[in-house]
């Protein structure tokens, strides 16, 4: 049975990458990111209602101000309201006029409240943290390779790697493009794709292997990719589309807490089953060329 032509389009690919890649450097180097609260610092209000309040009632004042994305935590939490109504809101930096016409409003739409505590905080997510996050991404990177190297082989571990820094640039890519906050979910997103991306990688390899068994010198290496690329396809698809209607319905329907969390998986997710089909396989038969010349 005749295989799918990917891995001998796979300078299609790498062209499609390439230009992914150098449009994400540039809007990196050019817009920079929206970064969220956690990164940048806000203002914290802790306020203690006279009545029970509920989540959605305070983040619909908020949303009024543009705050719909700042951390609210309700103390005593029963059910949807609160027995002691007293609630901590981290917002963005606002300055006395911007927070009196927030608190002005809270007490106007939902109802009178004592003043506990309001001040500026500091970022959650500082330099020291954003860097251990990037030291953890790249030891586990590290940590993949030496597993896959041992499991298969290195060539298949580099190719991984390669693959799966394409997803992280890609989710970087579109979160700077559109400017879209990023939180402190944003790094648990990433650790998530790459852990769900290599996983369909190596299910891919582990077919490749398993062909190879029967391959000959005279074979030709793109022709064992594909075939191993074909029958893992439905899988991958299969398993794809999936966890793409779950984090789909996370989005839609977790709230806003949670959608750009979700966003990041989707687009990570949906952008790393393309690596896997159509890019791992590609770099490692281009990595492999010289072994079977009759392949490229």
């Amino acid at each position: 049975m005749k295989t799918l032509p990917i891995t001998e389009k796979r300078k299609i690919w790498f062209a499609i990458s390439t230009v992914i890649v150098l449009i994400g450097l540039v809007s990196m180097l050019t817009r920079g990111f929206n970064l969220g609260i956690d990164f940048t610092g806000g203002s914290l209000l802790e306020l203690k209602f006279q009545k029970a309040v509920t989540l959605e009632e305070i983040r619909e004042v908020l949303r009024a101000h543009g705050l719909e994305n700042s951390v609210i935590q309700l103390a005593g939490l029963t059910g949807q309201a609160v027995e002691n109504s007293t609630v901590l809101i981290r917002t963005a930096a606002l300055d006395d006029v911007a927070r009196k016409r927030v608190t002005d409003d809270l007490g106007a739409k939902i109802g009178a409240f004592d003043i506990l505590r309001i001040e500026n905080v500091g970022a959650v997510l500082g330099g020291e943290i954003t860097r251990q996050a990037a030291v953890a991404i790249v030891l586990s990177w590290l940590l993949m390779i030496a597993y896959i190297t041992w499991r298969f082989e290195f060539k298949f571990a580099v190719a991984s790697i390669i693959a799966l820094l394409q997803d992280v640039i890609a989710v970087l890519t579109f979160f700077s493009l559109f400017q879209i906050e990023i939180d402190a979910t944003f790094v648990a997103a990433l650790l998530t794709i790459i852990g769900y991306s290599i996983n369909d990688t190596i299910v891919i390899f582990d077919r490749i292997r398993e062909n190879m068994r029967t391959f000959r010198r005279t074979d030709s290496l793109t022709a064992l990719a594909d075939k191993s690329i074909r029958q893992t396809l439905a899988r991958s698809i299969y398993t794809v589309l999936t966890v793409l209607f779950v984090t789909a319905a996370l989005y839609f329907f977790g709230g806003d807490t949670t959608r750009n969390f979700s966003l990041a998986l989707i687009v990570g997710l949906a952008f790393g089953s393309y690596t896997s089909i159509f890019c791992a396989g590609s770099f490692w038969v281009e990595l492999n060329r010289r072994r079977l010349k009759s392949a490229n």
